[in-house]
């Protein structure tokens, strides 16, 4: 396989170039703009808070309970702004409480209002998260759950106190192994008919980590309550399920946390899952394009155990791996990579291809070529192919 070549010159295809469409695409969004979809006004309805979003910005996989994948073939930037990072909700979206309450063992209901937190010492972290069934619709068999593609996921700064601050504050026992976290949302799931918060819970030296945050604010603005606000969990390095949205209470537990999202969803082989698998994602070009001989390669690559080390691209699936030369660090370890190569030169014209892109984090993982099928359909990070044709 050739290697991958960046010149400056002699760029032929890169994206947003393509002018023949342009008139007629700025007609056919003109016209979305003026109807609004049936999505969009949902969004509104559903205390949508960061304004009018249009369907286009995102993929709505279902209305109530709100889950939305992000359009990862528009993502061009670093950061996912709030309207079009990807949204999972187990239950209809609560009003979310602006003060929590820390309690269990021999804690005394203690409560902590906004203010109270935003007076401690602020930390901001870009931070992607993912949902732990981001490429469940690529398994086969089939499995149960929303049928995500490969967009539930998003980058974003979150800003807020330290866990380790907010709980500076209260004794902790020594008996303390886990700290429990309760949001706001409540439902009742299909398969257990009973109506249940949700809950999930970390190890206690897992959640006194630095870098375990009580966020309330997104992008310098305060949390949207689609996103959980306006008091959050973040995890940074954890699936989403373990970020909590609409934090209302964190209880100190004795013993390990067995509740319905702890055991019943989020385990593989009856573990709960904890840190994001490597994945790496093409969004330019997109699968199915029609392209010239050099073109613009662009994607994003994370992992939750470690930095992104580097990015690997393999065509028609031989075994001939070359390194991206272009991975552009992230602003934090927990922030996906970019990568861009800005003439990737393909032999022969009016020829199909198929380019494989994986990720290697720096503690050695390395994203399967082949789905870990599991019943629940978590942690799916496959290596999916793109498919080209290049112009004759």
């Amino acid at each position: 396989m050739r290697a991958v070549e960046s010149r400056g010159a002699g760029v032929r295809e890169q994206p947003g170039h393509d002018s023949r469409h342009e008139k007629r695409r700025d007609r056919a969004e003109q016209g979305k703009i003026r109807e609004p979809s049936r999505h969009e006004a949902m969004l509104v309805r559903g205390r949508w808070q960061t304004g009018r979003v249009r369907e286009r910005d995102l993929v709505v996989l279902s209305e109530e309970p709100l889950n939305a994948e992000t359009r990862l073939d528009k993502t061009r930037l670093d950061k996912t702004p709030a309207g079009m990072h990807y949204v999972r909700t187990h239950f209809p979206i609560p009003i979310g409480p602006r003060s929590l309450v820390i309690d269990g063992l021999k804690t005394a209901p203690t409560p902590f209002s906004l203010d109270e937190i935003r007076s401690l010492p602020a930390r901001s972290m870009v931070v992607t998260l993912e949902c732990a069934g981001n490429g469940r619709r690529f398994l086969d068999p089939k499995v149960p759950g929303e049928q995500w593609g490969l967009g539930a996921v998003g980058t974003a700064t979150w800003t807020g106190a330290s866990l380790r601050d907010v709980l500076r504050t209260v004794e902790i026992p020594g008996e303390t192994v886990e700290l429990l976290f309760r949001g706001a949302d409540e439902g009742t799931p299909k398969d257990l008919g009973r109506r249940i918060g949700y809950e999930r819970s970390l190890p206690i030296n897992d959640a006194l980590r630095d870098d375990v945050l009580v966020a309330y604010l997104m992008e310098g603005q305060p949390i949207p309550s689609e996103h959980g606000g306006p008091l959050r969990l973040i995890v940074p390095g954890w699936y989403g399920m373990a970020s909590v949205k609409w934090l209302e209470r964190i209880t100190l537990l004795d013993a390990a946390f067995t509740g319905f999202f702890q055991k019943d969803r989020y385990v593989i082989d009856g573990q709960p899952l904890r840190h994001i698998a490597p994945r790496a994602v093409l969004v330019y070009p997109p699968d199915g394009a029609v392209v010239e001989r050099a073109l613009w390669l662009i994607g994003f690559a994370w992992s939750g155990a470690a930095p992104v080390a580097r990015v690997e691209l393999s065509r028609n699936g031989d075994e001939d791996w070359v390194t991206m030369p272009f991975l552009e660090r992230g602003p934090s370890p927990y922030a996906w990579a970019k990568f861009t190569v800005h003439n990737f030169l393909l032999p022969g014209l009016d020829e199909e291809y198929s380019l494989l892109i994986r990720a290697v984090d720096a503690a050695g993982n390395t994203q399967p070529l082949e789905p870990r099928w599991n019943a629940l359909g978590y942690a799916n990070n496959a290596v999916r192919p793109t498919r080209i044709r290049v112009r004759s």
